[in-house]
């Protein structure tokens, strides 16, 4: 899947005031977008599988816009001794080789939020805020993880703003990490089931983005186009004003056919969408 701007000559409305903009870097060509690679030591081969990818590291840049790790209950992770901490540290360790010479940005997912300096210091990734702009020279995409466009799963948007509070944060990062933990693997069952139930009882999806939601925070951050996860449906669409709306996949080796997708960008609003491996 290729794709290139329409009227990328045509300049957007001028960037939201205080929005963090990322600078296409300097010489580069190619810039790669992941979202939802849900690292987990539970799933080795999709670990395996973009460890490799970063060991090849065929791009100029790297922007993961969330969910690197199907959790994160808080840095300390990374001094642990257990099978998630392992994998952690083989991750940072394999992020900050790729840092030493070319730029890797880090967004917070629905699943990682509490991914902190300690990581990112140990990666050497730079921390994104959501949304951001990416200005790839005469096209401004608007990055995001996409979780707070899906603005029709009340239940979700209730918990999400309780969860990004510092009061929240705080409560949870003082317990201890084996507690922090096994509240993570609860929270993530529950989530789950009620999901499941909605399904079972015929509601109305709310799993995807609100397209006029999206529309509206492109034209208030003077963006050409969107680029998103969150959803884990990959595709290409047109937003209601005709802007691009770009859907990273999520990954899984073990799928078939695996799902190992990386958006690819380039200069002026120029994309495409490949396998981690071309």
């Amino acid at each position: 899947m290729t794709g290139q701007p329409r009227s990328a000559s045509q300049p957007p409305a001028v960037a939201a005031a205080g929005l963090a903009a990322v600078a296409w870097p300097h010489g580069a060509h190619r810039l790669d977008c992941v979202s939802d690679v849900h690292l987990s030591a539970h799933d080795p081969a999709t670990a395996a599988a973009f460890l490799g990818y970063l060991r090849a590291a065929a791009f100029d840049a790297l922007c993961i816009l969330g969910d690197l790790f199907e959790v994160w209950v808080g840095d300390d992770l990374l001094q642990a001794d257990d099978p998630e901490a392992a994998l952690a540290r083989d991750v940072a360790a394999a992020l900050r080789a790729v840092a030493s010479s070319r730029p890797v940005y880090l967004m917070h997912g629905n699943r990682d939020f509490l991914l902190g300096p300690a990581f990112a210091a140990a990666s050497g990734a730079t921390l994104l805020a959501d949304p951001c702009l990416l200005d790839t020279g005469g096209w401004r995409w608007l990055l995001a993880h996409g979780d707070a466009w899906c603005v029709h799963d009340a239940d979700y948007q209730r918990f999400r703003a309780q969860a990004r509070s510092a009061a929240w944060q705080a409560d949870f990062a003082a317990r201890p990490l084996a507690e922090r933990q096994t509240l993570a693997r609860a929270l993530r069952a529950q989530s789950r089931a009620h999901q499941a139930q909605r399904v079972r009882a015929g509601m109305v999806d709310t799993g995807d983005v609100d397209a006029d939601t999206v529309e509206a925070a492109r034209q208030r951050h003077g963006a050409n186009g969107v680029i998103h996860g969150h959803t884990h449906r990959p595709a290409a669409h047109r937003l209601p004003g005709g802007a691009p709306r770009l859907v990273l996949s999520d990954w899984d080796a073990l799928a078939q056919p695996p799902r190992l997708q990386v958006l690819q960008l380039a200069p002026g609003g120029r994309w495409c969408v490949a396998p981690a491996n071309a």
